[in-house]
C-alpha cells in the first residue's frame, strides 16, 4: 500500500512538474516554422523561449515562500490557470512581439508547477527516500522532453505551430483535476504559523549566506544550463545544419532525453549503496569528461551528427545521476523553509541556464560548435564547484552520511 501512495504521489507530481517542460519540449520543432510564419528572425524567435525561460526565474522565487505561507495547493491552483490563460493567447498569437508578451505571462503561470513539488517532496521526506521519490518525479517528467517534442512535430505537420499551444492547454486542464482530486496539502497550518513575508526574505538570507547550499544549487544549474545550450540551440543545429526534419530531430532529442532520465532511476539505488555524495562526485567528473571529449572531437574535424549524438547520450546519462541528488542535498537542513529554499534554488538555476542559452547565441554560426563549447563550459563549471563544495571530510558529506545512516 505504501508503496502505491508513494509511486502515485510521483506521478502526480512529476505530471504538475512536466506541464511547463512540456510547452518549452512541444515548442522546440516548431521554431523555425513560427519564424516562417511571423516573418521573424532567428534572434526574435529565441527570444519567445527565452522569456519564458526568463518568467520561469523569476516566477519561482515568488512562489516558493507564498507557498510556505499558504499552502502548497492555492498557488499551484493559480499558477495553472495562469499558464492555460496565457496558452490560450499563444495559440491566437498574431505577430512575434505578441507571442513574446504572452511567453513570459505563460512562464509565470507555469513556474508554480516547477518549484511547488521540489518543496512537497521535502514536506514528505528526507534522505535516500526524498531521492528516490524526486528520481520518480523525474521520470514522469521525463514523458516531456521524450514524447512532446515528437508529438509536437506531429501536431505542427497536421495543424501548424499554433495546435501546441492547444495541446499544452489541454495538459493545463488535466494538471488541474489532478491537483483537484489526488493531491492532499503537505503543508499544515500549523506549519504555516512562523511563515511571513518578513521570514520570507529572512530566509532567502540565510540561505544566500549558506554557502554549502549555494554550491550545491550551482553545480545542479550548470548541469542544468549545459542541457538548456542544448534545448535552445539544437532544433536550429540539427534541423538546419545537419538537414533533419522535425520528425527525426524529435527523435534524436528524445534519446538524449530517454538517457539523461533512465539513469536518474538509479539515483536511489546507488545513493543507498554508495551515498549521494560520491555519486555526485563520480558522476559530475564523467559527465565533464563526456563533454570535453565530445568539443576536443569537434575542434578536431570530427563532426558528424552520430559522433554528437552518441556522446550527448552518454553525458546525458550522467546528468541524470547529478541534478535530484544535489537537489535532495540541497533542501536536506531546509524543511522548514523548503518551498522559498526550492524558490531560490530553482531561480537561480534557470537564471544561470538563460545567460547560459543567450552566452551561446551569441556566437551562433550555423555549425554544431558554440552550443557544444556552451554544453562543455558549463559542464566543467560543474564539476569544479563539485570538486570544492563537496571535497572529502566536508560538511555536506558529513550532512548527506547522517542522512544516509538514520534512513
Amino acid at each position: 500500500m505504501r508503496q502505491h501512495h508513494f509511486f502515485r504521489t510521483a506521478v502526480i507530481l512529476g505530471l504538475l512538474s512536466a506541464i511547463g517542460p512540456f510547452a518549452i519540449d512541444m515548442y522546440l520543432p516548431a521554431l523555425p516554422s513560427i519564424g516562417a510564419s511571423l516573418h521573424a528572425s532567428t534572434g526574435a524567435v529565441l527570444a519567445s523561449l527565452m522569456a519564458f525561460f526568463i518568467a520561469l526565474g523569476i516566477g519561482q522565487i515568488i512562489y516558493g515562500p507564498v507557498s510556505d505561507m499558504v499552502g502548497r495547493k492555492p498557488p499551484l491552483y493559480f499558477g495553472l490557470l495562469l499558464f492555460a490563460a496565457g496558452s490560450v493567447g499563444c495559440a491566437l498569437a498574431p505577430d512575434i512581439q505578441t507571442l513574446i508578451v504572452l511567453r513570459f505571462f505563460q512562464g509565470l503561470g507555469a513556474c508554480a508547477g516547477m518549484v511547488i513539488p521540489r518543496a512537497v517532496v521535502r514536506d514528505l521526506h528526507t534522505g535516500n527516500d526524498a531521492a528516490r521519490l524526486m528520481s520518480l518525479l523525474m521520470l514522469v517528467f521525463s514523458v516531456s522532453p521524450i514524447l512532446a517534442p515528437l508529438s509536437g512535430s506531429f501536431l505542427i505537420e497536421w495543424q501548424g505551430w499554433r495546435a501546441v499551444f492547444w495541446a499544452v492547454l489541454v495538459a493545463a486542464v488535466l494538471g488541474l483535476v489532478l491537483l483537484a482530486t489526488s493531491l492532499p496539502e503537505t503543508r499544515g497550518r500549523e506549519e504555516r504559523v512562523n511563515s511571513s513575508v518578513a521570514g520570507a526574505l529572512a530566509a532567502y538570507g540565510e540561505l544566500l549566506r549558506d554557502v554549502h547550499f549555494l554550491g550545491l544549487v550551482f553545480i545542479g544549474a550548470f548541469g542544468i544550463a549545459s542541457f538548456f545550450a542544448y534545448l535552445a540551440h539544437s532544433s536550429f543545429v540539427l534541423i538546419e545544419h545537419y538537414g533533419l526534419t522535425p520528425r527525426q530531430y524529435s527523435f534524436a532529442f528524445a534519446a538524449n532525453a530517454a538517457s539523461f532520465i533512465g539513469v536518474s532511476q538509479f539515483t536511489g539505488r546507488l545513493a543507498g549503496r554508495f551515498g549521494l555524495v560520491p555519486m555526485v562526485r563520480v558522476a559530475v567528473g564523467g559527465y565533464a569528461l563526456v563533454m570535453v571529449v565530445l568539443l576536443a572531437l569537434n575542434l578536431a574535424g570530427f563532426t558528424q551528427l552520430p559522433v554528437m549524438i552518441a556522446l550527448l547520450f552518454v553525458g546525458y546519462g550522467f546528468l541524470g545521476l547529478v541534478v535530484p541528488a544535489t537537489a535532495v542535498l540541497a533542501l536536506e537542513e531546509h524543511g522548514a523553509i523548503a518551498g522559498t529554499a526550492s524558490a531560490l534554488m530553482g531561480t537561480l538555476q534557470f537564471v544561470v541556464g538563460a545567460l547560459t542559452m543567450w552566452v551561446v547565441g551569441l556566437f551562433v554560426n550555423g555549425t554544431a560548435r558554440p552550443m557544444i563549447a556552451g554544453i562543455t563550459g558549463a559542464a566543467v563549471l560543474a564539476f569544479l564547484l563539485a570538486r570544492i563544495t563537496l571535497r572529502k571530510g566536508g560538511h555536506v558529506q558529513r550532512m548527506a552520511e547522517q542522512a544516509h545512516s538514520v534512513s
